[in-house]
């Protein structure tokens, strides 16, 4: 993606009810971090170069199953992960989180395990992989430095990516009149020149299309689906149109909010967007756990966090470019808010279906293709 990326190459670089503290993994209060690091173990402390040559010594292969949207998504990752560690066999699966956590649950049912490292948008398998075991308990070096809540205590899981999604339009397209809020996009004169991801097939546009509802009701939704938007799969998708100079607006996806060029992502004054912290973890059946520290020790590197497309990182010892703020300082971000929605999986699919009967069902064969049940084996 040139000056305005789409969730590809922020994925490349490196996307309701109340819940529980248990479900953000959170220790139980009387557990002093000593105790948690004595219990779950220290942090790392072997270089980039040791766990290598860990790795190396293992077999030297890696199989990462990372949630997105098109198969060459994370080919910017493969390629600065090899440029590093050249002799990794490295296997980098591209798949909607929707299709990778179930894909996981079934091998891990019949006994075919295939990834090392699982790397989705689907937060809430992690808090219940860590329930049922399956996780392995590890903190990368520069953990203690990772926000929180991008991180659970024991180490079960670890954000490596922060990604926030909204509204973009083409300065072009649009000219001195941008819209500024969600609510400038029911304007008539932005009728037929939207495009969207389907709020009903991704769980992080449906968590944004929620808030846009909450904050102006559903009138909001009802009106936007009068201006003839064009709905497809992928979160990549609205981003593409706009920059392909199809369609003035995108609706549901990532950008660089300092980016100039075809494509203007929003970071709103007030109005809500929505950012998560991209979970990753080393599943406890892998066969190359040396191969996925090294990895996840790589994705917390402050020279990997530090090139983030998109300004933010995980850590709070990297500070964000002038102009922006660390994205947990954004309130109306809702960063703590898509964990507790992606809990209430019978509320997700009340939303869901709701937004079908306003926007109709989803259509198109899924961007990354039909993998099947063992893809990397």
């Amino acid at each position: 993606m040139a000056s305005f990326p789409s969730r590809r190459r922020l994925l490349a670089t490196g996307a309701g009810a109340a819940l529980g503290a248990g479900a953000l993994g959170a220790s139980p209060a009387s557990a002093s971090p000593a105790s948690a690091a004595r219990s779950y173990g220290a942090e790392e402390t072997r270089t980039l170069d040791e766990l290598y040559r860990a790795a190396l010594a293992e077999g030297g292969r890696l199989v990462v199953y990372a949630g997105g949207d098109t198969p060459t998504q994370q080919d910017g990752t493969r390629a600065a992960f090899l440029k590093a560690f050249p002799d990794i066999d490295l296997k980098l699966i591209v798949d909607y989180s929707k299709y990778h956590d179930v894909r996981v649950d079934n091998q891990l049912a019949t006994g075919t395990l295939v990834p090392d490292v699982v790397q989705l948008q689907t937060v809430q398998d992690f808090v219940r992989w860590k329930s049922q075991g399956r996780l392995l308990h590890y903190r990368p070096a520069g953990f203690g430095k990772v926000h929180d809540t991008f991180k659970d205590p024991q180490g079960a899981w670890v954000a490596v990516a922060a990604i926030a999604f909204s509204f973009m339009y083409g300065p072009d397209a649009v000219g001195p009149a941008a819209p500024r809020t969600p609510l400038d996009l029911l304007d008539a004169r932005w009728k037929g020149k939207i495009a969207s991801s389907f709020p009903h097939d991704d769980d992080a546009v449906l968590f944004l299309y929620s808030l846009y509802v909450k904050h102006y009701g559903w009138d909001w939704a009802a009106r936007l689906a009068a201006q003839d938007v064009r709905f497809a799969r992928g979160s990549n998708s609205p981003g593409d149109a706009v920059r392909a100079g199809q369609y003035a607006i995108g609706v549901g996806g990532s950008g660089a909010p300092l980016a100039s060029g075809p494509v203007k992502w929003v970071l709103p004054d007030s109005a809500p967007f929505m950012a998560w912290g991209q979970r990753a973890a080393i599943l406890k059946a892998a066969r190359n756990t040396a191969a996925a520290k090294l990895y996840l020790n790589w994705q917390l590197s402050t020279a990997v966090q530090q090139n983030s497309f998109n300004g933010w990182s995980v850590r709070t010892d990297i500070t964000p470019p002038a102009g922006l703020k660390p994205v947990w300082e954004y309130r109306h971000a809702n960063i703590d808010g898509f964990p507790r929605f992606m809990s209430d999986r019978a509320e997700v699919e009340r939303l869901k279906q709701t937004f079908a009967l306003y926007f109709g069902e989803v259509k198109g064969d899924p961007t990354p293709g039909f993998l099947g049940l063992h893809p990397g084996a």
